[in-house]
């Protein structure tokens, strides 16, 4: 049987479809998108719960036209397919094929590049009032889930659009869901705007008739409204939406096209802010999905039959950080934990089980939670944040408003730090060592390996300032390391002791280090590998002492090279006026990193161990590779 999912080319190919043939392409999409993410991994729930959403979205707009901006985006799959990329999707998340996100120099289809939460309705309104300057006639459409709009920038966004009487739509996306379970006030007003039929019946053609009636028509219109508001305040007491200035619709059955193309029609034809209540079911029609969405929000390659990964997870840095503060909380009644709608992520789940009353999941919103940490710390409690590397940048301000300015002991822990590969220039996490770098007050710490991440967080606790333990994605590295010399504060830790060459290396490039000195050991060139461990306060001590003894010296860092390590190292140089010194910096270049494996970026970028060596014997060495 000839599926119309080989039919369907372009969007043009969509809107010809009658209604059964687009249930019948949503299924064929579901089975593709499950087919193509167990091989490739990526976001599998939220993109087979909007399956029919988009469909209709591309039935009833047209885009480039029409702009459709996509919350956080990693739910443009099924965007992707019907936009002509749905052979490229074989690619997805790979170096050199298309992005898990919306990418505007990928295809005309996608207006905006997105991957984090909350920002489509303050970039949908800039669009939107950008088209009323330029007097074009387009649509703008935002579409954001009920977990980002619990976003501080979401929350800001509604309030201005709300008031600027613009011609905008806002699609919510409503499945309860964001990486974990949404929590919080927005979430329980959408739980019983739910339970309420859809009310809304009035239009444009319906106040234009009106209006044409002599005398009385603007007169009925407004006690029209007026009685209208007054039966709504009985099925919804203190209209969330409405009472800021958008005309709502819903909520809807996003799963059911026809009903979806109606109410996007009403949309598309009433004046202002609109704002369209979508009701999904997140990993819709994969039944391993819709049981454990949150399993499935970012998944690793998998068996469709079992929905188990294809490869067997180990544990990660995330686990142990979970693991340790358990252990930490059981001596220390002072600990809390928060985190941002990412419990699971970040290795805070049997945390939250076994302390319900320290644990605080405070939604998407990344500034409130450094804020509460602050809160709590300057009442006594020693709270610890964990985080992923990219979503510290939403909250800079209160890293050094909040918790630097006043020494507040809050330990920022920093997930996801360095490459995380396949999700690409949005979060990578290549920036905070930099950004962190240049605040007051604040100790930056990163472990070179499970049992160092451990004793950091002891370290931590015991500290009483403010604290960043920044660490990778995954698995420590390929060598144990049977050393851990006891933390100090500021104190780096020499690995081996050489004469010919320094390396420096921190936290996860330690191991990478490691495997450096080994390769030239055999070369018999006598490398002192030494473990930074402290990028704030640095060891000059040590550094100068060493640096000063070899002459030649590497920095190793999963950061940018500007403001992180290397730059630490060439000021301590230049500051302590060493002289005739030979250095070469080894780290990520002055750009965003696109999608890719970890290790195919890495050797892109020559962080991996065969080029560094290279680039040791040649350049610092004055030896040929074989030498």
């Amino acid at each position: 049987m000839e599926k119309i999912l080989d039919e369907v080319k372009t969007i043009d190919d969509v809107k010809k479809l009658d209604l059964k043939d687009k249930e019948q392409l949503a299924n064929e999409i579901r089975e593709y998108i499950i087919e193509t993410v167990s091989e490739t991994g990526g976001h599998l729930a939220s993109n087979l719960g909007v399956v029919e959403l988009t469909i209709a979205l591309h039935s009833i707009f047209n885009v480039p036209k029409d702009k459709i901006i996509w919350d956080v985006g990693h739910q443009t799959y099924v965007h992707k397919i019907l936009t002509g990329r749905k052979n490229e999707l074989k690619t997805l998340r790979k170096l050199g094929g298309i992005a898990g996100f919306p990418k505007v120099s990928e295809n005309k289809a996608d207006c905006f590049d997105t991957g984090h939460s909350s920002t489509s309705i303050s970039i949908a309104l800039g669009m939107a009032r950008a088209r009323d300057i330029k007097n074009d006639k387009n649509y703008v459409v935002a579409v954001i889930g009920d977990g980002a709009l619990t976003g501080g920038m979401a929350l800001e966004a509604l309030n201005d659009a709300g008031s600027s009487k613009t011609n905008l739509i806002v699609i919510l996306n409503d499945n309860e869901m964001s990486i974990s379970k949404n929590v919080g006030g927005i979430s329980m007003r959408l739980s019983k705007i739910r339970t309420k039929k859809f009310y809304t019946k009035s239009n444009n053609y319906v106040k234009n008739a009106i209006k044409k009636i002599p005398k009385i028509g603007s007169k009925l219109i407004h006690i029209t409204r007026k009685i209208k508001y007054s039966i709504k305040q009985l099925f919804f007491a203190n209209m969330l939406f409405e009472d800021i200035g958008f005309s709502y619709l819903g909520p809807v059955d996003g799963h059911d096209i026809e009903k979806l193309e109606s109410l996007l029609k009403i949309g598309k034809n009433m004046e202002g802010p609109v704002l369209i209540h979508v009701i999904t079911k997140k990993g819709k029609g994969y039944e391993p999905a819709e049981k454990n969405p949150d399993k499935f929000h970012g998944v690793s390659p998998f068996e469709i039959k079992t929905g188990e990964l294809k490869s067997k997870k180990g544990d990660d840095y995330s686990k142990i950080f979970g693991n340790k503060l358990i252990s930490l909380a059981e001596k220390n009644e002072k600990i809390v934990a928060i985190t941002a709608a990412m419990k699971t992520g970040t290795g805070l789940l049997e945390f939250s089980k076994k302390f319900p009353n320290r644990f605080f999941d405070v939604a998407i919103a990344e500034q409130h939670a450094l804020g509460t940490a602050a809160g709590l710390a300057s009442n006594g409690m020693i709270p610890v944040v964990s985080i992923y590397s990219s979503f510290y940048q939403r909250a800079y301000d209160q890293v050094i408003h909040d918790i630097c300015i006043q020494k507040l002991p809050v330990i920022m822990c920093v997930d996801r730090a360095g490459i995380v590969g396949n999700d690409g220039e949005t979060h990578q996490g290549i920036l905070d060592l930099s950004f962190f770098h240049i605040v007051p007050n604040l100790t930056i710490m990163s472990p070179k390996d499970f049992k160092e991440l451990e004793m950091m967080l002891e370290f931590a606790v015991d500290l009483k300032k403010p604290v960043v333990i920044r660490y990778p994605r995954g698995a420590e590295g390929k060598n144990k390391f049977e050393k851990h010399e006891k933390m100090e504060q500021g104190k780096a830790e020499i690995i081996k002791e050489g004469k010919d060459i320094t390396i420096l290396a921190i936290g996860n490039m330690v191991d990478r280090g490691y495997e450096i000195a080994k390769t030239l050991e055999k070369q018999n060139i006598d490398v002192e590998l030494i473990n930074i461990r402290f990028l704030k306060p640095l060891d000059k001590e040590k550094i100068i002492k060493s640096i000063t003894k070899t002459k030649k010296v590497v920095t190793i860092e999963d950061n940018i090279l500007e403001g992180g390590l290397a730059t630490s190292i060439k000021e301590l140089i230049i500051d302590e006026d060493i002289k005739n010194i030979k250095i070469k910096c080894f780290g990520y270049p002055d750009k965003f990193i696109k999608h890719g494996n970890v290790s195919e970026i890495e050797e892109k970028y020559g962080l991996d161990t065969k080029n560094i060596v290279k680039v040791i014997q040649n350049e610092l060495l004055n030896r040929g590779e074989n030498e």
